[in-house]
């Protein structure tokens, strides 16, 4: 197997919900499971990124939203079993006991600094018991596992790492590599990404039966009523952010994610097989154009980090699903290039404000800039090199973007969470 093959098959995992509640659930859920008897309170440390992204986000089984009323659901509910799937099944009664823990203060949820990199210590205090887990980098990595203030569990964390600073797997690797790799892999490798596009259709579908949901139900009436049209990117926008509207006011059911996100999931992978749909392209096509899709996605991101300041599933995420458009309309590597420049220099400063009901927005925006970079691109139209922030290769311009979220968009995240917290005061 391709070591870029085993990439993507390692990051696609099914995540219930926005990811991050389900990271909080799954945290506490582990820390639980090293206590017994009665719950006095439940301790959360949380990066911004990870506070931010959880503070409104439909949770699955809970008709509430934001960090603490996961973390209580992943006290009295969650299967840590599960990973990301951790909240599946919860019943009314879980829901309840979760709402009435929060009710009374036993939920406390601590800012634990400014940073992009994933960080998450649940401590789980019960009547003679006190555990703490610590995740670190990805949503699931437990790092550290302490029962009463002793360690029972731990591993390294990169910078504790001699080779920590190596550089990651996809940036040994030019935008035409990966090009080269999406068209010559062979077709079975990959037919492992056929589980994404099942699942977020899914997801959709249930959006579109939804009550709750608005967009996905105006999607569908620009589409002429349809789930399939004639117009490639309205089909495209209804399947990308009907999905992404069910799953961040948490409907139960999954998204695949990738680089730890639903929604860069959704995105990296809805547009293209919308375009299957209506153009006809064959699965293996749309195979290899998700797989481009996901490392440009994943290129970018290895810079922007796992939750930053900016908005990863339009910037990166839709940038990656172009360059897989232009891989469907058989655009060279010089197109793709020219893609990229035009997303640069479009939507690079588009914030993130967490997990809620405005990330279809923000879909709905990048699948159309896609298509408008798109088609420009595959025209020879594009903005110089010269200009912005594009740089002379397309791997510097992805570089570039990713540094504008980090570090450069640390004082945004900051803003982001004064923003956050004042609301939550009601101020």
């Amino acid at each position: 197997m391709h070591e870029l093959t085993e990439l993507i098959r390692q990051d696609m995992k099914p995540a219930l919900g926005v990811t991050e509640p389900g990271a909080i659930a799954f945290a506490v859920a582990c820390a639980r499971r090293h206590t017994s008897g009665a719950i006095r309170r439940i301790t959360l440390r949380l990066n911004s990124g990870m506070f931010k992204n959880a503070f409104t986000c439909g949770i699955p089984g809970s008709s509430e939203v934001g960090n603490a009323h996961a973390a209580a659901l992943g006290a009295v509910g969650a299967d840590p079993d599960k990973g990301l799937e951790c909240l599946d099944g919860i019943t009314p009664e879980q829901a309840r006991q979760a709402r009435e823990m929060v009710d009374a203060g036993m939920v406390r949820v601590e800012m634990a600094g400014i940073s992009s990199r994933i960080f998450i210590e649940a401590t789980v205090t019960a009547k003679e018991q006190e555990a703490s887990v610590t995740i670190r980098d990805t949503h699931t990595n437990i790092v550290r596992i302490t029962e009463n203030g002793r360690t029972v569990f731990e591993k390294p964390v990169p910078e504790d790492v001699p080779d920590g600073g190596a550089v990651p797997l996809i940036h040994r690797y030019t935008l035409a590599q990966l090009r080269d790799y999406a068209l010559t892999v062979p077709a079975g490798e990959i037919a492992f990404i056929r589980r994404a596009f099942e699942m977020n259709l899914a997801l959709c579908k249930a959006g579109l039966d939804s009550p709750k949901t608005t967009y996905a139900r105006y999607l569908l009436a620009e589409n002429g009523g349809r789930l399939i049209s004639w117009d490639e990117q309205a089909t495209a926008s209804l399947l990308c952010n009907g999905a992404i509207e069910a799953r961040v006011l948490g409907l139960p059911q999954p998204a695949m994610s990738i680089t730890g996100s639903g929604a860069h999931g959704i995105i990296a992978t809805m547009p293209l097989y919308a375009a299957c749909q209506v153009q006809g392209y064959p699965e293996e096509k749309l195979l290899r154009a998700a797989a481009l899709s996901y490392l440009v996605c994943m290129y970018i991101k290895e810079y922007s980090g796992k939750l930053s300041a900016f908005c990863g599933c339009a910037i990166a995420a839709g940038t990656g699903m172009a360059c897989g458009l232009v891989l469907l309309r058989d655009g060279d590597a010089g197109a793709m290039a020219r893609t990229i420049c035009n997303m640069a220099s479009s939507i690079t400063g588009m914030i993130c404000d967490g997990g809620n009901q405005g990330c279809t927005m923000k879909g709905v925006v990048a699948v159309d800039a896609a298509y408008r970079s798109v088609s420009m691109a595959m025209q020879g139209i594009a903005i110089d090199p010269i200009h912005g922030i594009n740089g002379p290769t397309p791997e510097q311009t992805m570089r570039n973007m990713g540094l504008i979220a980090s570090p450069g968009m640390t004082g945004t995240e900051k803003t982001m969470i004064d923003i956050l917290e004042h609301k939550q005061k009601g101020n």
